[in-house]
């Protein structure tokens, strides 16, 4: 799975374990794409501050992943019902979890 994508995945689940601006440089780097720069420049602060943040929630992601391993199940559970049920119905399940 793509890097970025896993922890997009990851932080849908554990988002509100972060604090507000740890939530807003994520936010801007992985949603919307802004640069480093661009986020120091919006809050004021260095982009090293921005870097280490954001590295400091990706690192976190993970490791709380290891130990709760939620995105792991939500993928086992997807694939046991891919195979039982109809698509249209795996689609409503998905979007609930």
């Amino acid at each position: 799975m793509d890097k970025r994508i896993r922890l997009n995945d990851l932080y849908d689940y554990y988002k509100e374990l972060f604090t507000e601006k740890q939530q807003e440089y994520f936010e801007d780097y992985y949603h919307n794409n802004l640069s480093l720069s661009e986020i120091s420049e919006n809050n004021n602060v260095s982009r090293n501050a921005v870097h280490n943040q954001i590295k400091i929630v990706e690192a976190r992601l993970e490791e709380l992943e290891s130990v709760l391993k939620l995105l792991e199940r939500k993928e086992k559970v997807l694939d046991i019902l891919s195979k039982e049920i109809s698509e249209e119905t795996l689609e409503k399940i998905e979007d609930l979890l």
